[in-house]
């Protein structure tokens, strides 16, 4: 059966690339997002979000008629849920967001009709959202209880690209695919190949859904390993870039690097899901987490100690994304660290983040916080704190204009 509408439910920074994908195959793409401004946005035919080559693809799909955005879920062949999945209370998984998009679709699913669940997502969570559309309706087969013979397929597809790549990484990387039933698989490999050059390979849902949270659990544990380096080596007074550039020199050793944390939609999040899980067995997961947890208040401890000689000083903090040259600030640790050093109320922060316009909730309200440009930021601040390394910060590493305390949690110098 082939797929003439496709709706994508969450118009973020994965479900817009995805919908934009499918509309540049020439596919009537529906996208769905409950926020009206990024609805109107994406119909004047721009973009919400900073994401190489992704407004000229959304722009000329929505301008050539193959898609739009809307509020309310309408009909459609395929329906890819790409909403947040965040964690609540203990860390334990959010699914409300799945729910609210299940409760969305269920009154217009027809037979025939494909659900995939593309958002990050905890072991079974792609079995209870086919519990949530059956419950809703009783009317139509589902794979949990009709197998093969299912008149609304299921299945979780996790996506796995790298913000600043998500257009390329799309079409090239390759697919995991979860499918209820392999009739499920079958027709999500249909769906896929539409635009993705890359395998598709399947599995069963759970361990597509474990895969994901593998994947992103093994490089926050590296990054943990870096960071517990950074701690220890600022101890014996060794220089951490150096020390992991010459041990890297070995042929089977290849250490990440340090920063002032770990942030973003998944590295930070989706350990938590496997320790809520299973939290007897998860004993290093869990540990790692601590320790990348943890290491924005050593940053914080680094700020203190440098400017207990200064009078109501003014800190510059460079960088508030949760990565280089990208405007994503979920769960970035800068955000954090600049967040506990307003409230010791020690001086005043000027912030400069190139990628956005106006401060994050966290900081917007803090009487001594404010956006500057770069040379205000350096010229003005007895200390400055780079926490992301921007392109646009490479300027400074040439600078001998303005000598005065760096701290550099992020390596930008090394």
């Amino acid at each position: 059966m082939s797929f003439e509408t496709i709706s994508v439910i969450g118009l973020g920074y994965i479900g817009l690339p995805t919908a934009a994908a499918f509309a540049a195959r020439k596919k009537k793409v529906i996208g769905v997002d409950v926020n009206e401004d990024t609805v109107a946005t994406i119909n004047q035919g721009k973009i919400h979000i900073v994401e190489p080559d992704l407004d000229m693809v959304v722009h000329a799909a929505v301008t050539e008629g193959y898609f739009k955005a809307t509020t309310k879920p309408e009909p459609a062949d395929a329906f890819l849920i790409a909403v947040p999945t965040p964690f609540k209370g203990d860390h334990e998984p959010d699914l409300s967001f799945i729910e609210a998009a299940a409760n969305g679709i269920a009154p217009i699913l027809k037979k025939g009709d494909l659900v995939i669940l593309e958002s990050t997502s905890p072991v079974g969570a792609t079995e209870q959202l086919a519990t949530w559309l059956s419950d809703a309706r009783p009317d139509l087969s589902f794979p949990q209880t009709a197998g093969e013979k299912a008149e609304v397929n299921i299945a979780h597809c996790p996506e796995r690209v790298l913000p600043g790549h998500v257009m390329r990484e799309l079409i090239e990387n390759d697919r995991i695919i979860g499918g209820l039933s392999k009739r499920c698989s079958e027709r999500s490999i249909e769906l896929y190949k539409l635009f993705v050059h890359g395998e598709c390979i399947t599995t069963n849902a759970r361990t597509a859904e474990m895969c994901k949270l593998t994947e992103n659990s093994f490089r926050d544990v590296n990054i943990a390993f870096a960071n517990e380096l950074s701690l220890i080596c600022d101890e014996k007074d060794i220089n951490v870039w150096e020390l992991i550039k010459l041990a890297n020199r070995h042929p089977r050793v290849n250490i990440l690097q340090p920063g002032p944390g770990v942030g973003g939609h998944c590295i930070a999040v989706d350990p938590w899901f496997i320790v809520n899980g299973s939290p007897a067995a998860a004993k290093l997961i869990k540990t790692a987490r601590s320790i990348n947890d943890s290491k924005p208040d050593w940053v914080v401890n680094k700020v203190l100690e440098a400017t207990k000689g200064f009078v109501n000083p003014t800190i510059g903090c460079l960088g508030l994304s949760f990565k280089p040259n990208i405007d994503d600030l979920r769960e970035s640790p800068a955000i954090s660290i600049a967040e506990h050093l307003a409230k010791q109320n020690i001086g005043t922060l000027l912030i400069n983040e190139p990628h956005v316009e106006t401060l994050p909730d966290a900081l917007a309200d803090l009487p001594n916080v404010s956006l500057a440009p770069l040379e205000q930021v350096i010229t003005k601040s007895h200390l400055v704190l780079i926490l992301v390394k921007h392109d646009a910060y490479n300027i400074l590493r040439n600078d001998t204009k303005h000598e005065k305390p760096i701290i550099d949690a992020c390596g930008l110098f090394q």
